[in-house]
């Protein structure tokens, strides 16, 4: 595998970054890593274990590198899986396997329901797929209060909600949004309003993703293999709860992977999981 390197690709209202690690040599599918709204940045350490293929990470629209260019303030779901079908074409490489995590799981399913012709096998890891929760009526109400207090008292408040609510185990109970908030301080956050308004997790994922609703029937038709992963450390919290119901949905068995939600990560944002046994099993999976 080669140094990735770095193209840019323009799509409708914005222009998507990606790199490129290649193994001409491979026989096997291009594998695609993806996340929403983390970039490729955070598929680093997951990219080096598979040197013998050519691996493809990107920037989502509105994140990172891959800025919009249109006026709108919100990326959905429909336009990320859009923005893939794009780059899947422009690799011009034949089906893909596409490995998904959080986000990107909710936008990797929209792309197979839409385009199944591209995607040879999608591991989609944790998808907040929170319509499809026995209790989405209140972690939908906690993920309004997260935007509302993002837009109203900026980052650090709005994301002590959010680590509070995506780490609770269990049922999310009547009235969770009405809580106390946790201070930002116990997650080394800042209190203080910076004034900016652009961050892509509180201020349109946590809406986008938690809210959007999948086609089933179009999932269950499509060509592609779809397997649905937990991590081990958090099939109790909410996307670990979600992929088991899509699961089911789909009527497959989910596949538990090392670690939690950042299972894969190495360092990368701050956060290490257990990338060595995560890869492997990724790697038995795209082997099967």
């Amino acid at each position: 595998m080669t140094e990735p390197k770095t193209h840019t690709l323009d799509v409708p209202g914005a222009v998507l970054h990606y790199d490129v690690r290649s193994d001409d040599s491979s026989a096997q599918p291009v594998l695609l890593l993806i996340g929403s709204p983390m970039g490729a940045r955070g598929f680093a350490t997951l990219a080096g274990h598979f040197t013998d293929r050519t691996v493809v990470t990107y920037d989502p629209r509105g994140a990172e590198r891959s800025r919009r260019t249109d006026a709108a303030a919100e990326s959905t779901p429909d336009e990320h899986a859009d923005d893939l079908h794009r780059l899947i074409s422009a690799l011009d490489a034949g089906p893909v396997d596409v490995f998904a995590s959080s986000g990107g799981a909710v936008n990797g399913l929209v792309l197979v329901a839409r385009h199944s012709e591209q995607v040879r096998t999608l591991v989609a890891h944790e998808p907040p797929a929170s319509q499809e929760l026995p209790d989405r009526e209140p972690v939908l109400a906690a993920c309004d209060d997260i935007h509302q207090t993002y837009q109203r008292s900026g980052l650090g408040p709005a994301m002590a909600k959010f680590i509070a609510l995506v780490s609770h185990e269990g049922p999310i109970p009547a009235g969770f949004a009405d809580r106390p908030a946790p201070s930002p301080a116990d997650f080394g956050l800042p209190a203080e309003d910076d004034g900016s308004r652009d961050n892509p997790l509180v201020g349109q994922n946590i809406i986008s993703c938690n809210y959007y609703r999948h086609d089933f029937d179009a999932l269950r038709a499509a060509s592609s293999r779809v397997v649905m992963a937990v991590g081990a450390e958090s099939t109790k919290m909410i996307a670990g709860r979600a992929a088991l119901v899509v699961a089911e949905r789909l009527g497959t068995r989910p596949v538990t992977f090392a670690g939690g939600h950042d299972g894969f990560l190495g360092g990368e944002y701050g956060s290490t999981g257990e990338p060595d046994a995560f890869a492997a099993t990724l790697r038995e999976i795209l082997t099967d």
